[in-house]
C-alpha cells in the first residue's frame, strides 16, 4: 500500500501537534467513512491507540500516519495534501480508487 503526505501536510500535522500539545505518540488516523453522491467521505484525526492486529501505520517526514488494514488497498496511491489559498484552507485527500463524484441520477443531479 502507498499513501503520499506532501511536504505542506506534514508540516501542519506537526504544527498541530505543536499548538495543542500532542506527545510523539499521537499519530494522525486516516479512515472512509462512506461513499455516495459526494464520493469518498474521510476522517483525518489524531490517535494514540494502535493495535497491531488491525491497524497499518506509516511515516513520512517525521509524520506518523495509521489506518486499519481494512482500508489498506482502498488507499493504495493516495495522496494527503495542506492547501491554504484563495478557496479556502485544509487538508485534501486525492484517491485515485474513487473517481471525483459528479453527482448521481438517485439523487437528481
Amino acid at each position: 500500500m502507498s499513501i503520499t503526505i506532501t511536504s505542506a501536510a506534514s508540516e501542519e500535522v506537526k504544527k498541530i501537534k505543536a499548538t495543542q500539545n500532542l506527545g510523539e505518540e499521537t499519530f494522525l488516523r486516516i479512515g472512509i467513512l462512506g461513499g455516495g453522491c459526494s464520493g469518498m467521505q474521510y476522517a483525518l484525526n489524531f490517535d494514540t491507540v494502535f493495535d497491531n492486529s488491525n491497524d497499518t501505520q506509516y511515516e513520512w517526514d517525521g509524520v506518523k500516519l495509521a489506518t486499519q488494514k481494512k482500508f489498506d488497498p482502498h488507499f493504495d496511491g493516495t495522496t494527503i495534501d495542506f492547501l491554504d489559498n484563495s478557496s479556502g484552507r485544509g487538508f485534501s485527500i486525492d484517491n485515485p480508487n474513487f473517481p471525483k463524484a459528479s453527482g448521481c441520477s438517485c439523487c437528481g443531479h
